[in-house]
Order: structure tokens, then C-alpha cells, then sequence
């Protein structure tokens, strides 16, 4: 996938750019291409303007492997504050977070009795929790931890991603419980041997799966998203799913926020669900950088903001 992907995705895990980068006002300026602000209410604002369009967004508050159970604990509570707050406001939006994020490092149990409180709140309004995948050595773990939620819930999906040589079988191994599933590429630096790592076989396995998914909302009616920005895969889909006989309303589409906008509003106008994935917060350098190593010709835009006025 070249070496601008890979080392963007160094950067990732870099301590002392962690550390460092976030401070500067030039990568603040350039980081706004994919996220309105760093607060709940640039989210909220956001998807106000969406709703006008007919779009829907997914919120999420950005962060990962936090150290204390106590952080934990207040990501939940802020979670608890985001749904009362989307119902409050009467706006269409979900929520999507990551396990690392709510403990899952220091207490599965504590992690999994946050998590069932959120996906009991949000069950109150009529609300969805997606769980985000994170890098492989986390994918048995979050497959599990799934599988023990939905047992409680049936509001809540999980996302898969296509870049793994297990998904295919991760995801037949969830079939019996109905899975709501998240299709997205990855975006983590993983070895060769677990991994595909030429575009051609990710984009392969991706609509490998993607059959598999959009044969089972004809059998289950499970919730199905697919998550790409990629049009020649989602072209695909839509012709798999007419030669399927899935219907236009029976297909969702996650993008993200500032990525093919024009896109996005001519999914939305042929019939297709579209929502747009929001995340908001101060831990956003990770994630940024994750971003721009998913399309590396993003860079050059973040330059073009760098220097203009």
C-alpha cells in the first residue's frame, strides 16, 4: 500500500508526536477537513446542517487506551450525556466507541457494564451503539465482548474490517446472533502474515464480504452498513444488491465527515441511507493521522490549508 501509508501510520503511535504535533496551530487548521470541532456541540451543530440534506451522523468522541478505570468511567458518563442530549435535541444521530476507551484494557467487566448502561440508555431512545474495531490483536476480544452484549442488546453492531484475512471468517462465526455489521477497509498497521496488504486484495475481500452481508439482510434483516468512500466498491454494491433484489432503503452508507461531500448527497438523492461519521474531541491526533494514511493524496490538501490564508 506504499510507504506514505505506512509511515503515517508510524506517525500514529509515535509518543513524541503525540505528544508534540496537536499543539501546533497549523495541524489544528488542517485537522478540520475531518472533524467540525473538538466539542459535543460543533458535532451537534454539524448534523443539524446535515439533517437539511436529509443525512444522518454517527458521533464519535475521540480517545483509545485510556489508563485509569476512573477515565473510563467518565467516557461512559459522557456518552450517557450524548445520547440524552441527540434525543433532547430531537437530532438523527447514533454513536460509535471504542472498547479501549470505556476500560477494556484494565476490567472487562467494568468495560462490559459500561458499555450494556449505554446500550440500555440508548435502547430508551430508540438509539443504535455501534462498537469500533480496533487493531488485530483486539479483534478476538471485541468479537467476544460483542457477542456477551448482544445478548443483552439488540441495538448494537460491531464494526469488521475487510483488510483482515480472518474476517470473512469472523463474520460467519457471528451469524447465529444476527450481527449488525459495520464493513469498513481498516486503517491500522498490521503484519503480512494476517493482513492484506495490496489494495487489489483488500477491495476483493472487501466485496467478498460484502456478498456475504447483503445475502443475509434478504435472510435476517440484519442491519448492514457499509463504510467506504471508495466509489468503484460502492458501485458494486449497488449492483450486487440489485441483482440480489436488496432494496435501496435496505443499504446504509457510512462516510465520513468532509470526505466526497458531493458524493454523499447523491447517495442520499438515488434512494440509499447515508450517515455521516462525526468525531469530535482533543484526542483527535491518532485518529487524524489513521485518517490521512487511509488515502495519502489527503495530505497534499492538508498542505494546501497549511499555507493558505
Amino acid at each position: 500500500m506504499g510507504i506514505s501509508r505506512n509511515l503515517l501510520l508510524w506517525a500514529s503511535k509515535n509518543t513524541w508526536m503525540l505528544k508534540h504535533v496537536p499543539s501546533y496551530k497549523f495541524v489544528k487548521k488542517a485537522v478540520r477537513k475531518f472533524m467540525p470541532g473538538e466539542n459535543l456541540s460543533d458535532a451537534i451543530k454539524a448534523t443539524k446542517d446535515f439533517m437539511e440534506q436529509g443525512v444522518s451522523t454517527v458521533f464519535t468522541h475521540l480517545g483509545e487506551n485510556i489508563n485509569e478505570i476512573k477515565e473510563a468511567e467518565n467516557v461512559k458518563n459522557h456518552y450517557l450525556e450524548v445520547l440524552e442530549k441527540i434525543y433532547s435535541e430531537k437530532i438523527n444521530s447514533e454513536i460509535s466507541l471504542k472498547l479501549t476507551q470505556i476500560g477494556l484494557d484494565l476490567s472487562l467487566n467494568k468495560s462490559l457494564d459500561y458499555f450494556n448502561q449505554i446500550a440500555q440508555k440508548a435502547s430508551e431512545f430508540s438509539n443504535f451503539v455501534w462498537i469500533d474495531m480496533e487493531s488485530s490483536s483486539y479483534t478476538k476480544t471485541t468479537l467476544d465482548f460483542y457477542r456477551r452484549a448482544k445478548s443483552n442488546s439488540k441495538n448494537i453492531g460491531i464494526c469488521l474490517q475487510a483488510y483482515l484475512k480472518q474476517t470473512e471468517n469472523d463474520l460467519l462465526s457471528l451469524l447465529d446472533i444476527k450481527p449488525n455489521i459495520r464493513l469498513v477497509k481498516g486503517a491500522y498497521m498490521e503484519p503480512q502474515n494476517i493482513a492484506f496488504k495490496a489494495k487489489s486484495d483488500v477491495d476483493k475481500n472487501y466485496l467478498k464480504v460484502a456478498k456475504i452481508l447483503l445475502a443475509q439482510i434478504k435472510e435476517c434483516d440484519i442491519k448492514t452498513v457499509f463504510g467506504t468512500h471508495d466509489l468503484k466498491i460502492i458501485n458494486q454494491i449497488k449492483k450486487i444488491s440489485a441483482d440480489l433484489k436488496v432494496q435501496h432503503e435496505q443499504i446504509e452508507f457510512h462516510m465520513l465527515y468532509g470526505i466526497k461531500p458531493r458524493e454523499q448527497l447523491l447517495l442520499v438523492k438515488e434512494g440509499y441511507k447515508l450517515k455521516v461519521l462525526i468525531s469530535y474531541g482533543t484526542a483527535w491526533y491518532s485518529w487524524y493521522m489513521r485518517r490521512l494514511a487511509e488515502r495519502p493524496a489527503n495530505v497534499g490538501f492538508v498542505l494546501k490549508n497549511i499555507y493558505s490564508k
